[in-house]
């Protein structure tokens, strides 16, 4: 049975945190064995907001490795980076030639981030049709999507109908994507504000825990995060938001469920919790940053990412000629 296409793309942005790990990364793993996986690490659409060059390169390398490390597997999927591949540049001009203006503008992602500059870049606007070229550049037929990505997803439909109206003749010039909205895993709050989501841009780092921390900072962060006066080990966010979160995390690198964890630990105080907590982190994390140091400098990774820009060459050039020949580019 052919396996059906999956494409996801991923911003080459800071390091990830164990809520990213828990929320999304798990899941890619995952997904390898279900489907025939495209993850792309979407450069391009990095420099949309300014960047410093060498910070870009070396986290477009750093998150390569770490995909890796976490176990995507090069033979069962095909990673590669965005700007290794043209194809993306010239499909998303055909894109952006069949799409209105007032479709980009309505775009809530676009309206969010141009309030926040003073000065706004054409690509901020114009990135919506880049990512639609990603998507039918490898015949996707399911695209991973967070809510903040539900709006792109409609201009990648409505262009896939227009366009195979407007040059099909009656025929399926590009495959329609369906969304597909992963089964999410938990979602994992601040160490020290647990009623707000952990974020990676937050500045103070007691906040989060990346996935690069070292097994003393991990050890740390989990110390000090945030609980009650009770001592009592009992799963209530409303209430007791702390210690809730802490069960949340527990649970995810243990495997086991919550309410195991709150039996096991109902006569313990929060010091010993916190002790066995921040070791189930370090067992999972240390295997992956051995990985990733490993990886990151690696030849090996440059072999994979090779393999994976030709694999990826090899399919979006071919849907490229199809999208030229129909706008009448061919000669």
């Amino acid at each position: 049975m052919t396996k059906k296409k999956i494409f996801s793309g991923v911003q080459p942005s800071a390091i990830p945190t164990i809520g990213n790990y828990i929320g999304a990364m798990k899941n890619f793993v995952a997904l390898q064995d279900e489907y025939d996986c495209t993850y792309c690490i979407v450069n391009q659409h990095a420099i949309t907001v300014p960047q410093d060059p060498k910070k870009l390169k070396e986290q477009t390398r750093s998150l390569a490795a770490l995909y890796l490390a976490i176990g995507l597997d090069p033979e069962k999927s095909t990673i590669f980076v965005q700007s290794e591949v043209p194809a993306h540049a010239q499909a998303a001009w055909i894109v952006q030639c069949n799409v209105g203006v007032g479709e980009l503008e309505r775009m809530t992602q676009y309206k969010d981030k141009s309030q926040k500059q003073q000065s706004v870049s054409a690509g901020l606007l114009t990135y919506p049709p880049l990512m639609v070229a990603d998507i039918v550049l490898y015949n996707a037929e399911v695209v991973p999507v967070g809510e903040d990505q539900k709006q792109h997803m409609e201009l990648t439909r409505d262009f896939v109908a227009r366009f195979n109206s407007r040059y099909g003749n009656g025929n399926e010039l590009l495959k329609m994507p369906e969304p597909f909205i992963p089964k999410a895993g938990a979602r994992v709050m601040s160490l020290q504000t647990p009623t707000k989501k952990m974020s990676k841009s937050d500045a103070n780092v007691k906040e989060y825990i990346s996935m690069l921390d070292d097994p003393a900072t991990i050890r740390k962060k989990i110390k000090s995060a945030v609980t009650d006066s009770s001592g009592i080990i009992e799963y209530n966010p409303t209430e007791k938001p702390g210690i809730s979160n802490l069960l949340t995390i527990f649970s995810a690198f243990s495997n086991r469920s919550i309410e195991d964890l709150v039996e096991t630990y109902k006569d313990s105080g929060y010091g010993v919790f916190k002790t066995d907590l921040a070791e189930a982190i370090v067992a999972v994390m240390e295997p992956i940053q051995e990985r990733y140091y490993e990886l990151l400098n690696s030849k090996q990774l440059d072999e994979i990412l090779d393999e994976g820009a030709k694999k990826a060459n090899a399919v979006a050039s071919k849907t490229l000629r199809k999208m030229e020949k129909a706008v009448g580019f061919a000669r």
